[in-house]
């Protein structure tokens, strides 16, 4: 029989560990929800599109298949992400480079077993890349970005952390564009932070989950300026809308191929292999095609207008937001307004979230939750609260050279959009 003592036999890297934020928002989202009461879900960043109809069909060919695969992954798979990598990134790749796993949040941890080093991290940040470091017990060290600079790491920022300790092993991740705040990085940066990254040894892990949701479809991968020291993270769950088929990849250069084979390792007494038949299906959209592209178009289309609409939106109630240019985030900074907020008992972001869920029935995620102190009244918004199936077949009929325009979101996105009015209802009324 346990007794309450027993927590103390927990893992002291366990201890005090919280239920990953966008997970639990979509949980306490779903339980209001069986309590009848109106919610809208700005909190998990799920894809709000279908699978392509391809994949899903791709995946029902292979339902058959039963094998256990090798755990580096199923090898037509793991050419047609090279081939992706090479055509998209601009670098030289080969099917020996890439690892599959089952999600990339996996493939993270595994990364983090396997390299012994400090985990460097540029705030807001996702949420799951510190406590995977505080599992395994790794150093993080964060470094706070702002709003002026549209939530993106600096160079100086990043020289003087490396200058501190110039032989320190370290690991920064970069993901652009970004979970929380759906902005990326210029070519020019990108090349500073490579010439850094290579004066200093250190590994990047390029988080590129949202790359293929480049608003504009012009995504940069780091990788072109440093293929050497760059590990490349992407996978099914964004940009193809299969969150919830857990299929995530890492693509090596040839001189870290070390680290493949040691993340390797640790995957075949772990996870063993990710499920066949999504990888066979996997291999379908990792080669694209003109289907995929037009599929890719109208979701960039929509999310670009229904993005800066609800930037828009927030600004006009007195939010700072860093205009979104890929994904499906925002995260707006509610500083102007922070005297009006506390008036009302507001002071920090949680009390933000709290307040909203309950009054107007609004669910996002305090900016706390992703690295910011929790006096900064940031949040981080998910603008994905709509049928995508029925907005991709809408946006179908619109010819791609033309914009999409306000009675389309109203009409397609109506829940977003009436969550985000009801926000600045809110917050004018204050």
């Amino acid at each position: 029989m346990l007794n309450n003592q027993d927590h103390f036999s927990l893992n002291l890297n366990v201890r005090g560990l919280k239920k990953s934020a966008t997970l639990a928002i979509n949980d306490l989202s779903n339980e209001l929800i069986r309590q009848n009461k109106n919610i809208y879900r700005l909190g998990l960043g799920q894809s709000p599109f279908p699978v392509p109809p391809v994949v899903v069909e791709a995946l029902r060919q292979n339902a058959h298949q039963k094998d256990y695969l090798p755990v580096q992954g199923l090898r037509e798979l793991r050419e047609a992400v090279a081939e992706y990598h090479s055509k998209n990134d601009g670098t030289i790749n080969s099917l020996d480079g890439v690892l599959i796993g089952p999600g990339s949040k996996e493939l993270m941890f595994l990364l983090q077993i396997s390299y012994y080093g400090d985990l460097v991290v540029p705030t807001p940040c996702w949420v799951s890349y510190s406590p995977q470091a505080q599992i395994i017990g790794r150093r993080v060290v964060r470094i706070p970005t702002d709003y002026k600079h549209g939530w993106r790491l600096q160079p100086e920022m990043f020289q003087q952390l490396c200058e501190e300790d110039p032989g320190r092993p370290r690991l920064v991740i970069l993901n652009y564009p970004g979970n929380p705040d759906g902005g990326t990085y210029s070519a020019d940066t990108l090349k500073e932070l490579a010439e850094i990254a290579r004066k200093y040894d250190v590994i990047i892990l390029s988080d590129e989950i949202y790359g293929k949701l480049c608003h504009k479809g012009e995504h940069i991968s780091i990788a072109r300026y440093y293929p050497e020291g760059t590990i490349i993270s992407s996978g099914l769950s964004k940009w193809c809308g299969a969150g919830g088929w857990r299929l995530g990849t890492f693509m090596f250069p040839s001189s870290l191929m070390w680290l493949q084979d040691a993340m390797s390792s640790v995957g075949s007494e772990t996870f063993t292999s990710t499920s066949a038949p999504i990888q066979h299906a996997a291999v379908r959209a990792f080669k694209g095609g003109v289907t995929i592209e037009r599929y890719l178009a109208h979701s960039r289309r929509i999310l670009s207008k229904l993005g800066n609409w609800c930037a828009q939106k927030l600004e006009s109630s007195g939010a700072r937001v860093t205009k979104p240019t890929g994904g499906f985030y925002l995260f707006p900074d509610f500083f102007p307004i922070s005297e009006k907020l506390s008036t009302h008992g507001i002071t920090t972001s949680n009390q933000l979230y709290e307040k909203s869920l309950n009054e107007i029935g609004v669910a996002f995620l305090p900016g706390s939750e992703f690295g910011r102190p929790k006096t900064e009244l940031t949040a981080r918004l998910a603008y994905v609260d709509f049928d995508g199936a029925r907005a991709l077949a809408a946006s179908e009929q619109v010819p791609l050279d033309h914009e999409l325009d306000d009675d389309f979101i109203h009409t397609y996105c109506y829940n977003t959009v009436t969550a985000i009015s009801k926000l600045c209802e809110w917050l004018d009324a204050m």
